[in-house]
């Protein structure tokens, strides 16, 4: 078995290509923003952890040094042969994880997801995993810093929309670190963060919710009286007023909870035009 490179330095030497515009690669070469994220990830020799865009794989030394067992899931044709080659140790898997069954690989419960995420595809993926019938029990993603503060964004936040909303029902939030654009090779145009996302029970996430979002944000600026007034028509205030929500309020200044209430009552509005 091959020694496990111990810098990110010692990884990239190993590693001939460039990084590929149409995959969005930035390939994290600093050695104290690979700490922060494994010491997050709380590893334990012998987890099962899914790291999504590996890249040349820098990453994943570490994850191999921390003694996870990994499964690699990579777009790039070239990084995924490089990176099998280099850690035999790991998985690979030459494909797309915003289509690939992450349950035919055998990931689920107990797993962790620790990944540097394309930024283009982040939310679909991370959203995919929060999805999932068997919920992972901890992601330690690094995404961009705009999006992982719109995730971030409490109520009466300006940042805060439908995604805030949905991945906060979905799981509990925090931020590990921020992440210039020096620590990668190229760098970004753009600051990145690092987030702690721990996944709640799937009971916990409301049936209905994504599309109750997404009528109430349909227009920001409006308030919940007027988003959801095409839906709702005469019965809008009283429902939202049964929720217990001001229907004078625009959708970024309600909380969890009062979400979860109109959530129900959603539901109920979709299991009376079924019925």
């Amino acid at each position: 078995m091959k020694d496990i490179p111990a810098t990110a330095a010692a990884v990239l030497r190993q590693w001939s290509g460039g990084a590929r515009k149409r995959f969005g690669q930035h390939f994290l070469v600093s050695d104290g923003i690979i700490d922060r994220i494994v010491a997050a990830a709380e590893i334990s020799p012998g987890d099962s952890v899914l790291e999504i865009g590996p890249g040349p794989g820098v990453l994943t030394a570490a994850l191999l040094r921390a003694g996870a067992v990994v499964t690699a899931i990579e777009l790039d044709r070239d990084c995924a042969t490089h990176v099998a080659g280099l850690f035999p140790q790991a998985r690979v898997v030459q494909g797309d994880a915003t289509t690939l069954s992450l349950a035919d690989l055998g990931v689920g419960p107990g797993w962790r997801c620790v990944s540097n995420l394309p930024y283009n595809v982040g939310t679909r993926i991370l959203l995919r995993l929060l999805d999932q019938a068997a919920p992972l029990s901890r992601l330690v993603l690094m995404l961009q810093r705009e999006v992982a503060e719109r995730i971030l964004a409490p109520p009466g936040d300006r940042k805060r929309g439908s995604l805030s909303v949905a991945v906060q029902a979905r799981a509990q939030v925090s931020r590990v670190c921020r992440v210039s654009p020096g620590a990668f090779r190229p760098p970004p145009r753009v600051d990145s963060a690092v987030l702690l996302i721990l996944p709640r029970p799937p009971a916990q996430v409301p049936p209905g919710l994504d599309e109750l979002l997404r009528l109430s944000f349909a227009s920001p600026r409006k308030t919940l009286r007027n988003n959801l007034r095409p839906a709702w028509a005469e019965d809008t205030v009283p429902r939202l007023l049964q929720a217990g929500v001001d229907p004078g309020l625009r959708p970024a200044m309600v909380d969890l909870d009062a979400w979860r209430r109109l959530a129900a009552s959603w539901c109920s509005t979709l299991a009376n035009r079924s019925g």
